[in-house]
């Protein structure tokens, strides 16, 4: 899930702390990095965009899918991830290119056009796009985690989740994500306890960047 790295609508704690110019330009370096790091034929790689508008923006690369993330607070938007499992097979020489369906969200899955190697089980994780320590491993472990779970997560220290990832042969729960104090240190503790009779795994702990204290 990305946000369209432009000055004043991206990264808006850091740049109360650098500026808005300085904040952009690092959440683009950070956004390219990290895709590059996490192109691998294991999965298919989309971006949720947001706000929904930007989903056509040259600022992401041309080759990778890209879905709008729909409105709603962050709840909404990563249950119709889950619930919709986009994922995008590109053949050989094509162009994923933009796309825009119904607003739903997009996110890292299993392909769903090529041979999927026997370690990695169907399901969907969805990242936050500010985490500069996902590697292609971290990513492969979470799939890995999900072969013997419904959910799995990726705690954050400060008491949210960079990666939520669920089954896709069971649906998420009507109840997902209700009552979830976003942004605060219950943020994954409250989204545990909205998923009863699941079993969940955790994978790495990654730290996020929100203020200048968080940069690398």
């Amino acid at each position: 899930m990305v946000k369209d790295p432009r000055p004043g609508r991206v990264k808006t704690r850091l740049a109360a702390d650098i500026g808005a110019i300085p904040a952009t330009w690092w959440m683009r370096h950070q956004l390219r990095g990290l895709l590059r790091r996490l192109r691998d034929p294991r999965w298919d790689l989309v971006l949720a965009v947001a706000p929904d508008g930007a989903v056509a923006s040259p600022v992401f690369p041309h080759d990778l899918a890209r879905v709008a993330q729909g409105q709603g607070d962050l709840g909404d938007r990563m249950g119709r991830i889950l619930k919709n499992r986009p994922t995008r097979s590109i053949p050989p020489g094509g162009n994923a290119g933009p796309r825009r369906p119904a607003p739903q969200g997009g996110a890292i899955a299993p392909p769903s056009g090529r041979t999927r190697p026997s370690h990695i089980c169907p399901g969907t994780c969805i990242i936050g796009a500010d985490i500069p320590g996902i590697t292609r491993a971290h990513i492969a472990r979470a799939f890995q985690a999900l072969r013997g779970s419904d959910a799995v997560f990726g705690p954050a220290p400060d008491g949210g989740y960079w990666l939520i990832g669920m089954r896709g042969v069971r649906p998420p729960p009507p109840g997902l994500f209700q009552g979830v104090r976003w942004s605060t240190n219950h943020a994954l503790s409250d989204t545990l306890s909205t998923l009863p009779n699941h079993r969940i795994a955790l994978v790495d702990t990654l730290r996020d960047v929100d203020t200048a204290a968080d940069l690398p």
